[in-house]
């Protein structure tokens, strides 16, 4: 059984954690940087361990590690070592597992699982670092999107993660390659979260449905989902997915807020965003978190509403 068949078997709905980028930014440390927040692995790994440990005592189920945008590519980029590069790819999950079991040990959680640490894989274009995650024009085939992703879910594979987060994946090609590469490891499950445009689309402009209907089929699939969407798009998308398939379905939007690169700030909606999970869990998401400024009072707030 995969890990959250078990979590869903007994909860109506599993909590994931929310912002993790936004959220180092927020307690003052810079991101501003190709490495995003993997920087902090490099700079800062107990600020990395605190905002887990913060998300796991506001509710969350599921926390994600620091390994969105860490690559070896891009931290040899940086003038580190290919063994350096692997330890720290390797260190964004030992950190989300010390800060889980610490949690465990100093909390009595009560009507929760033990939480999961899901070890993230950002998609190509977080390594590129110019946001073509949220358009999908990569000018590399599939095979060539299978050799990248190949060297880093080995690594993470190693660390024994309770199931892989592949998130932000902004075209049907890049989650075939993903899947192709996941079953040389038989024994691991994966979510596939796709950043979506609008209501009925991930960004290259393929339908959701069709996504949901090719993964359907695909046994280490274990959710299907979107992620770093605008929230207003999410309960339709929660539909369009639920036509196509019988797995779980997973939503973590922003924060409904917009990012005004000229000023660097956001703008934001004042909804609250429990409201939005509230429609989300009602149009049948079975896991929900946040992504892209959300913090871990909207995570409470979501685990206070939902559980």
């Amino acid at each position: 059984m995969n890990p959250i068949e078990k979590i869903l078997n007994k909860y109506s709905v599993a909590i994931l954690d929310g912002a993790f980028a936004t959220e180092l930014e927020a307690r003052g440390f810079n991101i501003n940087d190709e490495l995003w927040s993997a920087k902090a692995l490099m700079e800062n790994p107990n600020l990395v361990k605190s905002v887990h440990f913060d998300y796991l005592k506001a509710g969350a189920d599921i926390i994600i590690s620091a390994s969105y945008q860490a690559t070896v590519e891009g931290f040899m980029k940086r003038g580190l070592s290919h063994a350096e590069s692997v330890d720290l790819i390797k260190l964004s999950v030992k950190l989300a597992k010390e800060s889980r079991d610490e949690f465990c040990v100093s909390t009595n959680i009560k009507n929760r699982p033990k939480p999961l640490v899901a070890a993230s894989i950002g998609p190509y274009g977080a390594f590129l670092a110019d946001g073509s995650e949220y358009r999908g024009d990569y000018s590399i085939n599939e095979t060539d999107l299978e050799k990248f992703h190949r060297e880093r879910m080995e690594i993470l594979t190693s660390t024994q993660p309770d199931i892989f987060a592949c998130e932000t994946i902004p075209c049907l090609i890049e989650a075939k390659a993903i899947v192709n590469v996941l079953k040389n490891h038989s024994n691991f499950y994966a979510w596939i979260t796709f950043s979506c445009k609008d209501e009925k689309h991930i960004s290259n402009g393929e339908l959701i449905s069709d996504c949901a209907k090719w993964l359907e089929n695909q046994n280490q699939v274990a959710a299907i989902g979107v992620n770093c969407t605008a929230p207003q798009y999410v309960e339709s998308l929660i539909k369009e997915i639920r036509k196509n398939t019988s797995k779980p379905v997973i939503v973590y939007p922003n924060s409904g807020e917009t990012y005004d690169a000229q000023t660097k700030t956001w703008k934001g909606s004042t909804i609250s965003f429990a409201d939005y999970a509230k429609s989300w869990y009602e149009a049948g998401a079975k896991i929900i978190g946040g992504c892209c400024r959300t913090t871990p009072k909207d995570i409470q707030d979501i685990f206070n509403l939902l559980r």
